[in-house]
């Protein structure tokens, strides 16, 4: 009888856990805004993934006999300064973007998850040395920290997504830290205490789990500011360099020519990143809907 007892709630737990997970999807699904921006998405992923296959151009061949053409049926965007398709170039500068924007949320989401963890669990000196720290970097404007350790380092794609990530932990820390708050005095943490497992398993096997929502949404959010920031510092050339197509590099490259009237060799590249950022704004509000459901 006692057996029954005990195993009974065991049975029952896994589907009643699997049903908010499914609930969550059945609702994004349902969701107009996630439903556009996961769309335009996936259109900048398969640009990121194949444009080189299909665009009509090579986005780094020149032309200097056909400089500075307006939109035209042979060429949709028109050409830049020294005659590169902007079409092809839009399509094709997905990549990098979508490269090093989300390797650089990864490292900020994972640098931000550990602190979070160790600071929310164990508390005390720890939480308050690491927490001070913390407030002193998120005291300071996050681009310019990016572009302080750039210009020591130099610019390169690693570093990039490096320093990038490194910028954006703090955040993440204290999303996390604060869900760890809530979550380290339950009653399943005490009692895998009580079992004996250590502190790095409680935090890795019992609480992380039951905080990956908000870490999610975090990420999401990250993602979009990871975005715009590459972008930001392509534009002032400490991100990815030239020929790449890059959108932030692109419109640096042809910012000079837009009080000639030239607006294309600018325009589609702004909205580009524009839709990009908005794509992912768009997902981000989405699953913070659903998951707090």
């Amino acid at each position: 009888m006692s057996d029954l007892t005990v195993r009974a709630p065991a049975e029952m737990s896994a589907p009643a856990a699997d049903r908010p997970q499914r609930g969550a999807l059945a609702t994004l699904l349902r969701t107009p805004s996630f439903l556009v921006g996961a769309a335009i998405l996936l259109f900048w992923g398969v640009c990121a993934a194949f444009a080189p296959s299909f665009v009509p151009y090579d986005p780094y061949a020149d032309d200097l006999l056909n400089t500075l053409s307006p939109p035209s049926a042979e060429h949709w965007f028109g050409t830049d300064q020294i005659g590169r398709d902007v079409f092809s170039r839009v399509l094709t500068g997905a990549r990098d973007i979508l490269t090093i924007a989300p390797l650089a949320t990864l490292v900020g989401t994972v640098a931000g998850t550990a602190i979070g963890l160790v600071t929310g669990y164990f508390g005390g000196w720890i939480d308050a040395i690491v927490g001070r720290l913390l407030e002193v970097m998120l005291s300071l404007p996050l681009i310019i920290v990016a572009l302080l350790v750039l210009v020591a380092l130099g610019p390169s794609t690693p570093t990039v997504v490096v320093v990038v990530g490194l910028v954006f932990a703090p955040l993440v820390a204290r999303t996390v830290r604060a869900a760890v708050l809530s979550e380290r005095h339950l009653d399943y943490v005490a009692a895998a205490t009580v079992r004996g497992e250590g502190a790095f398993t409680i935090m890795v096997t019992e609480i992380l789990p039951n905080i990956l929502p908000p870490i999610i949404v975090e990420a999401t959010v990250r993602l979009g500011y990871a975005i715009f920031t590459i972008a930001s510092l392509s534009f002032l050339g400490f991100g990815v360099q030239p020929p790449s197509p890059d959108w932030g590099l692109s419109i640096a490259e042809n910012y000079g020519v837009l009080v000639g009237g030239f607006w294309w060799t600018v325009v589609f590249d702004t909205i580009a990143t524009a839709s990009l950022v908005v794509a992912v704004n768009l997902v981000a509000e989405s699953l913070q809907r659903a998951l707090s459901e």
